[in-house]
């Protein structure tokens, strides 16, 4: 079995459990500096874009694609180059399609999408700058101004004043304006392919603010553990979206709970790898990165994992480079020259040290969440 996996950032997330599955492991980087290069079997230095990986694949004669991709600016590329694989040469690629990438990466088109299918979603308008001119003073605050495309926060920005909208039109020329909607954030990764999907498990990612702050600089904790929320319930409308999408791979539902009011607002969609990967994994012990390679190698199994799916507590939270160069002094961080031992839990060390030094994370394993803190405070990076 030989799979081509494109991106070398995550790569060392799948390269062990594909050698151990018996997988010979091609890898295209645009990257020559990118890190774990040398763990692949074989791997290829090209330009960017998708024309060369999709040749690297033929070349090569691989049995399946794996993208690697966390961020959504190639996704469409992916998503043709996966249509031209699959109908001309049979050639599996672990993706979403052009249409459910198209909803995913539009946070105007996921927007209509999810009106068009019922789900709840706050109610937003496109606004430009001129008609904000004519209408500023019927407006109400606070309200989240939105670029259709981006992510990681760019072009997010809650206004709490007509000054500020000016100050954002100032930047841009129209915008999505969204309701400020109180709440937990919650998000649940799906796993779907073969039009057979599993919801794995939901993860509390922080509270709004009015200073929107990013979840990445929250303390995340999975499963929710939220006054009034059911977490088969919200669990299942993401299956449903992500069915009614028809993506496939790995997809983040990202949805607003209000626990007095019990509503599921449904905010996003990503068909990409998802920034909580690792708190799903710490929690439910199924490793949705694996699971891509399973899909590729024609071993996608739902039921099974649905069955071996287990329930942990996880906390994750930032790391600053004191703290990170702390648990590296304690020869507790398990991100060096190991590679065997990384992104794997042990007994005496029940946690995972995760992306650059310089903006680190750890995500931490136990049976409770009392447990979880008390090896935050072990490890001296919580008071």
């Amino acid at each position: 079995m030989k799979i081509l996996f494109i991106g070398a950032r995550l790569f060392d997330e799948v390269a062990l459990y594909a050698k151990s599955r018996g997988v010979t492991t091609i890898l295209s980087e645009s990257d020559p500096k990118s890190p774990n290069l040398k763990l692949a079997d074989k791997y290829h230095i090209v330009p960017r874009g998708m024309d060369h990986p999709m040749n690297i694949a033929l070349s090569e004669d691989v049995d399946a694609v794996v993208p690697l991709i966390g961020i959504d600016k190639p996704l469409i590329e992916i998503a043709k180059m996966k249509e031209k694989l699959e109908k001309e040469y049979n050639l599996p690629v672990i993706a979403s399609g052009i249409n459910a990438t198209e909803i995913s990466v539009n946070k105007l088109k996921t927007k209509n999408f999810l009106i068009n299918n019922n789900i709840k979603t706050p109610k937003s308008t496109e606004i430009s700058k001129k008609q904000y001119k004519i209408s500023k003073y019927e407006l109400r605050f606070p309200t989240v101004l939105k670029q259709a495309e981006g992510q990681g926060g760019v072009g997010v920005k809650i206004a709490l004043s007509p000054e500020d909208i000016e100050s954002y039109f100032g930047i841009y020329s129209q915008a999505m304006m969204e309701d400020f909607l109180k709440g937990a954030e919650v998000s649940v990764e799906v796993l779907r392919w073969e039009k057979k999907s599993v919801p794995l498990v939901s993860v509390y990612k922080g509270d709004t603010t009015l200073e929107g702050t990013h979840p990445l600089n929250k303390i995340r904790t999975a499963p929710a553990k939220l006054e009034n929320l059911n977490n088969l319930k919200i669990m299942k409308i993401a299956k449903n979206i992500t069915d009614k999408l028809d993506a496939n791979g790995t997809t983040e539902i990202e949805f607003i709970f209000n626990e007095e009011t019990k509503e599921i607002n449904t905010l996003e969609v990503n068909t990409r790898p998802s920034g909580t990967r690792f708190l799903t994994f710490s929690s439910s012990n199924i490793n949705p990165m694996q699971q891509l390679v399973n899909m590729a190698m024609g071993e996608w199994k739902p039921r099974t994992i649905e069955r071996e799916i287990e329930h942990y507590n996880a906390l994750e939270m930032s790391l600053s480079l004191n703290q990170n160069n702390l648990i590296q002094n304690h020869s507790l961080n398990n991100n060096n020259n190991n590679n065997h031992k990384k992104h794997i839990f042990t007994s005496d060390k029940p946690w995972i040290i995760h992306g650059p030094d310089k903006a680190s994370r750890i995500t931490i394993r136990s049976e409770n969440p009392t447990n979880s803190f008390e090896i935050m405070k072990n490890l001296k990076i919580m008071e």
